[in-house]
């Protein structure tokens, strides 16, 4: 009888815990030489990086606008990266990814004790304000969104992404 109870909460425990594993967003740890590294894995493709925080107000608002998008056009890569100033909330930030749709884009975490480093590694004129968005061109070139990004903008950018293409 133990070990039939004991083999249904072993059952029950591993089927509820693989829905978890499936949708679980993974957030890779930014530290120094991961700014080159996204460079590296996205060039030649149109990619937006948008860089957001937990205690942010207005990327609560914006991240499920930038889920959508990223359902829309699977043509884009999507990098998100936790600048986060506050250490230790990445499972805030998985929460509120998979909450936006954005579990399945490329995510990222700040993960070093000096972010102005890793500021500076991304833009040396950045402070630190986000949102902050930055859309890569199949050429290398980047246009910088302060604040929230406006999808109809988005949506222009990645128009002319299309005939630059062809």
């Amino acid at each position: 009888m133990k070990r039939r109870l004991l083999a249904a909460i072993f059952l029950f425990a591993s089927l509820a815990a693989a829905p978890a594993a499936e949708t679980s967003s993974e957030l890779k740890p930014f530290v120094r030489g991961s700014w080159q590294d996204v460079l590296r894995s996205h060039a030649g493709r149109p990619t937006l990086v948008h860089f957001w925080g937990v205690t942010c107000g207005p990327c609560k608002v914006e991240l499920p606008l930038l889920g959508q998008f990223m359902k829309d056009h699977s043509e884009i890569d999507v990098v998100m990266i936790s600048a986060d100033l506050v250490p230790n909330l990445p499972g805030a930030a998985r929460t509120m990814l998979e909450k936006a749709g954005l579990g399945p884009a490329e995510n990222w975490i700040f993960n070093d004790g000096f972010v102005e480093r890793l500021r500076f590694e991304i833009d040396p004129t950045w402070q630190g304000e986000i949102p902050r968005t930055l859309l890569i061109a199949r050429d290398g070139t980047v246009t910088t969104i302060e604040g929230s990004a406006e999808i109809p903008d988005l949506e222009k950018w990645l128009d002319q992404q299309k005939v630059a293409s062809k």
